[in-house]
C-alpha cells in the first residue's frame, strides 16, 4: 500500500512560537524535502499571510514548475470566497488545501453558521479554484472533536462534498485530543463508510501520541499522513518526519513510502540552523545522542554480536553508532573508542583509561572521543598525542566601540610565530590571529560548525562554562574547553582541535 507523506514544516511547522523562515530558507527546505528527501508533497505557506509570503511563493512555484513538482506543492487557503483562490493563482501555485469546519461546534460558534451555509461557501470555493486551474485538497479542521461530539454533522459535510472534485479530505486532530484506538476507530469509520476517498491524517502532540496516532491512521486505511522536520509545530508540535517514516518502514510491511531515509539527518540539521530551536539530544533518529551506547555491557554484547542493536541502524539515516565515554563506561567501551582513533593499549592500560574515565564521570563531566588522547597521556603520561602545539601567550582586548583585537603567540615545532589581528569578537579576533600563523606556514584550519556554550543550571557569574565546537577537516569531530571564562573555555577547545589536526594532517 503506498503512503503519501505530505510535510508541512513551511505551513504548519512555522506557527511554531519564535519560528519565522525567510524567502530564502522557505525555499531550500522545500528543494530538499522534494529533491533529496523525497517527500510526496509539501505544504508551504498559508494564504494571505503576507507580502513577503506570496514573494516566497513565487520564488518556490517556479523552481517546482521547472523541475515538474508543482502539482507536489500545496498552499492552505481559506473558505473566503476568491480571495484565497486569486492569492493562490498570483502566487503561481496549483494546490489549495482547502481550511473547512470538521465540527458543528465550529461552524455554529466560530462563524455563526448553520451547516447548509458553510457547504454552499466552501462548494464556492472548490468550483471556483477549479476553474483558475487549481486542484483542492479539504481540511476538516477540528476532525477529531467533531467525529466524537457532531458525527451526523462530519458525515453530512463529506456526504455533500463527495462528488465535488476534492482530491483528498484530510482528517485533522487539530488539539491532539485522541489516543491510537480512538485514531484507528474513527479513521476506519471515515474509510469504510467512503471507499475509495483518500484521506490523509495530521496529528498534534498535545499528549505525545502524534507518531503513535499517525501509525494507527495508517493501520485504519489512510493514505497519506502529515509530518513537519523535527516535529516542529504549534504548541507541543506536530509528528516528526524522521520518526514516522521510521516507524511505517519497520512496522508496516505492507507499506511503501518514496522518501529516502539517509536524507533525513540533513534535513533535520538545516530546518534546526533555519529555524533556531534546537533539536533535543534524545529525539529519535535524529538527536545526537541516540545512536550512542553509554552502558559498557552494551558496548560489550555488540563486541559479541550486535546484541544491543535494532532496527534502527544508525547507517540507514546517514549516521554511524558510537559508544559514549563516563562513570558507566566499561572496557568494551574504552576498547570501542580507541578502535575508532586507531589506537592500540595492553590490558593494564585500558583499565587505569577506564578508571579514570569512570571518576571524571562521577564528577559530571563530559567526556568524548575526541577527549580520550588526552586523558591517556594524562595517565600514562605516555606521548600519546602530545601537546606539539603550544598556545606560549595570547593578549586579548575588548574596548568600547572599537573592534576586539589579539595578539597570538604559538610554538610549532620548536619555532615560535606571532600574529595581531582585529575580529567581530574577542575569539573572532584570536581565531583570526591563529589563521595567519597557520596561513604563513601553510597549514589547513578546519571549518567552524557549530559552537555550543553551557554553565551548570542555576549557574552564578562566577560558574564554569563549557565550550564545545564542532569542527569539519576530512570528519566531523568536536572539541570542549572548560573554565570560568567563556572566552578562555573557548581557546581551550580550539587548542585541542590545533594538536588532533596535528594528527589527521599527517
Amino acid at each position: 500500500m503506498r503512503i503519501e507523506i505530505m510535510d508541512t514544516t513551511l505551513r504548519d511547522g512555522e506557527q511554531t512560537p519564535g519560528v519565522s523562515f525567510t524567502k530564502t530558507e522557505k525555499h531550500n527546505i522545500a528543494k530538499i524535502l522534494l529533491r533529496d528527501v523525497k517527500v510526496d508533497r509539501v505544504e508551504v505557506a498559508s494564504a494571505r499571510v503576507s507580502k513577503g509570503e506570496l514573494e516566497a511563493v513565487k520564488l518556490m512555484s517556479e523552481w517546482c514548475a521547472a523541475r515538474g513538482y508543482l502539482d507536489k506543492m500545496e498552499v492552505l487557503g481559506f473558505v473566503d470566497g476568491k480571495i484565497s483562490v486569486d492569492w493562490i493563482s498570483e502566487a503561481g501555485a496549483k494546490v489549495l488545501n482547502l481550511l473547512c469546519k470538521g465540527s458543528l461546534k465550529h461552524v455554529e460558534k466560530q462563524l455563526k453558521k448553520t451547516p447548509e451555509q458553510h457547504i454552499k461557501d466552501i462548494k464556492e470555493v472548490v468550483h471556483y479554484a477549479r476553474s483558475k486551474g487549481i486542484r483542492v485538497n479539504l481540511y476538516l479542521e477540528d476532525w477529531s472533536n467533531g467525529i466524537q461530539a457532531s458525527p451526523d454533522y462530519v458525515f453530512h459535510l463529506v456526504d455533500s462534498l463527495l462528488n465535488e472534485k476534492i482530491d483528498r479530505f484530510m482528517l485533522p486532530d487539530t488539539l491532539g485530543i485522541l489516543e491510537p484506538e480512538q485514531t484507528f476507530l474513527y479513521v476506519k469509520t471515515m474509510v469504510d463508510r467512503y471507499p475509495g476517498t483518500h484521506f490523509d491524517f495530521h496529528a498534534h502532540n498535545d499528549y505525545d501520541l502524534a507518531v503513535a496516532n499517525t501509525f494507527m491512521a495508517v493501520k485504519a486505511g489512510a493514505l497519506g499522513v502529515h509530518t513537519t522536520v523535527n516535529g516542529l509545530g504549534e504548541r507541543t508540535g506536530n509528528a516528526p518526519l524522521s520518526s514516522v517514516i521510521g516507524v511505517l518502514n519497520d512496522h508496516l510491511k505492507d507499506v511503501e513510502l518514496s522518501a529516502d531515509e539517509s536524507r533525513l539527518a540533513k534535513i533535520s540539521k538545516i530546518v534546526e540552523v533555519f529555524s533556531g530551536i534546537r533539536i533535543p539530544g534524545n529525539k529519535p533518529i535524529i538527536g545526537e545522542y541516540v545512536f550512542t551506547q553509554t552502558s559498557g555491557i552494551h558496548a560489550d554484547g555488540d563486541n559479541k554480536g550486535a546484541l544491543y542493536c535494532n532496527n534502527l541502524i544508525p547507517e540507514r539515516f546517514g549516521r554511524s553508532r558510537k559508544y559514549a565515554l563516563g562513570k558507566s563506561s566499561g572496557k568494551a567501551n574504552i576498547k570501542k573508542n580507541l578502535e575508532e582513533l586507531g589506537i592500540e593499549l595492553d590490558k593494564e592500560s585500558i583499565r587505569k583509561i577506564t578508571d579514570r574515565i569512570v571518576e571524571l564521570g562521577d564528577k559530571k563531566e563530559n567526556i568524548t572521543t575526541d577527549d580520550l588522547p588526552y586523558i591517556i597521556s594524562d595517565v600514562l603520561r605516555t606521548k600519546t598525542n602530545g601537546e606539539k602545539i603550544k598556545l606560549l601567550n595570547y593578549y586579548i582586548c575588548h574596548a568600547r566601540n572599537l573592534k576586539p583585537v589579539s595578539t597570538v603567540s604559538l610554538e610549532i615545532d620548536g619555532q615560535v610565530y606571532e600574529e595581531t589581528s582585529n575580529g567581530d569578537g574577542q575569539y573572532d579576533a584570536f581565531m583570526k590571529a591563529i589563521t595567519k600563523i597557520y596561513d604563513k606556514i601553510d597549514k589547513p584550519m578546519p571549518h567552524l560548525t557549530d559552537y555550543i556554550v553551557t554553565i551548570p543550571p542555576g549557574g552564578k557569574t562566577n560558574a564554569l562554562v563549557e565550550t564545545a565546537i564542532t569542527w569539519f577537516y576530512k570528519r566531523e569531530f568536536k572539541t570542549r574547553g572548560l573554565d570560568s571564562d567563556q572566552t578562555a573555555s573557548a581557546i581551550k577547545a580550539t587548542m585541542k582541535m590545533l594538536n588532533m589536526m596535528e594528527d589527521m594532517v599527517l
